[in-house]
C-alpha cells in the first residue's frame, strides 16, 4: 500500500510540476485526473504529453492511477455530464469514448487502474433502463480494457446511480445476466464516501469486499454531507481502516482527494502526508 495524491487537488499546479512536489513530500503514487491541462486527452499536444509524464514518473519512481472525474472536460455547462447513464447515443458515447481513451492512457504509463463511476441520473429514467445504459456503455470500455491489459476500477459515489456498495453488488449481478465479464470491473472504495453514506464500520466493509478492492481514495469526512474534509477536520477514525487495508493485502494505491484545496495544495498534500504516514505500516 502507497500513499498517493489526487490531482484534482492541485488543479492549479503542471502535472510534471505536481509529480515532483509529491515526490518530494513523500509520495509514492499519484492519482491523475485527466482535465484541462492535465492530460487532457483531446489537447494537440497529448501524445507528447504523455511522453512526459512517463518520464517524470519513473524519474520520481512514482506508481499512478487514471481517474475520469474531470467535472467539465466533456461539457462546460454540466458537471461531469455526459455520463453513462445519460440519455441518448450520442451523449452517452461521448463519455465511452473519453473512458476509452483514459483506457489507453493507463496502458501507455502502466497505470494500476482506471477509476470510474456511473453518473446521476437526470431524467427520472426506472432501475432498469438504467442498468442497460450503463451496461451498455462498460460493455464497449471493458473490451478496451482487455484488449490493452488494463484493469478497471468502479467507485460508487453519493448522489448517483450506482452510489453504494450494495448498489455495486448489483451492478455486477446485472452484467453478469448480460453475460458481460466483470473480472477487470474491480472496485474503488472512497473512505470518505463509505462514512458518509453511513456504510459502516468502514473496515468491516473493506474486508468483506476485499477481493475486489484496486484502487483507495481517502480523506475525512461528515456522515451525511458529501464533501471532503482534511484529516481531523470530519469524523472518521483511520486506524482501523489501514489497519483494514492491510488485512486484505492491499498493495495499491492510497490516494488523498481534496479536491477542494487546490487553492493551498501544497500544504494540504504534506498536511495529509504528515497525518497518514504514521499510520501506515512499516
Amino acid at each position: 500500500m502507497l500513499l498517493a495524491y489526487n490531482t484534482n487537488g492541485l488543479a492549479h499546479h503542471d502535472l510534471i510540476d505536481a509529480i515532483a512536489l509529491l515526490a518530494e513530500i513523500g509520495y509514492r503514487g499519484i492519482s491523475i485526473t485527466l482535465d484541462h491541462g492535465s492530460l487532457n486527452p483531446y489537447d494537440d499536444r497529448f501524445d507528447q504529453q504523455v511522453d512526459q509524464v512517463l518520464a517524470a514518473l519513473e524519474k520520481y519512481h512514482l506508481r499512478c492511477v487514471i481517474e475520469t472525474g474531470a467535472r467539465y472536460l466533456l461539457s462546460p455547462q454540466t458537471k461531469h455530464e455526459p455520463t453513462l447513464v445519460t440519455p441518448g447515443a450520442a451523449a452517452c458515447a461521448r463519455r465511452i469514448d473519453f473512458l476509452c481513451l483514459a483506457v489507453k492512457v493507463a496502458n501507455r504509463l502502466n497505470a494500476d487502474c482506471v477509476s470510474l463511476w456511473s453518473g446521476i441520473v437526470r431524467d427520472g429514467a426506472g432501475e432498469q433502463e438504467l442498468f442497460d445504459r450503463l451496461a451498455g456503455g462498460l460493455s464497449e470500455v471493458l473490451a478496451v480494457a482487455e484488449n490493452h491489459d488494463v484493469q478497471l476500477a468502479f467507485e460508487p459515489e453519493p448522489g448517483m446511480f450506482i452510489d453504494t456498495l450494495e448498489s455495486y453488488g448489483r451492478l455486477l449481478v446485472e452484467l453478469s445476466i448480460r453475460k458481460i465479464p466483470v473480472d477487470r470491473l474491480q472496485l474503488t472504495v472512497d473512505v470518505g464516501h463509505l462514512h458518509c453514506q453511513q456504510e459502516t464500520p468502514v473496515a468491516e466493509k473493506i474486508t468483506f469486499w476485499g477481493n475486489r478492492v484496486a484502487n483507495v481514495h481517502i480523506e475525512d469526512m461528515r456522515a451525511g454531507v458529501h464533501e471532503h474534509l482534511m484529516f481531523g477536520h470530519g469524523e472518521i477514525s483511520f486506524p482501523p481502516v489501514i489497519a483494514a487495508l492491510s488485512q486484505i493485502g492491499y498493495a495499491g494505491l492510497l490516494s488523498v482527494e481534496l479536491s477542494r484545496h487546490s487553492h493551498d495544495g501544497p500544504a494540504a498534500a504534506r498536511e495529509a502526508y504528515n497525518f497518514l504516514r504514521p499510520l501506515m505500516p512499516i
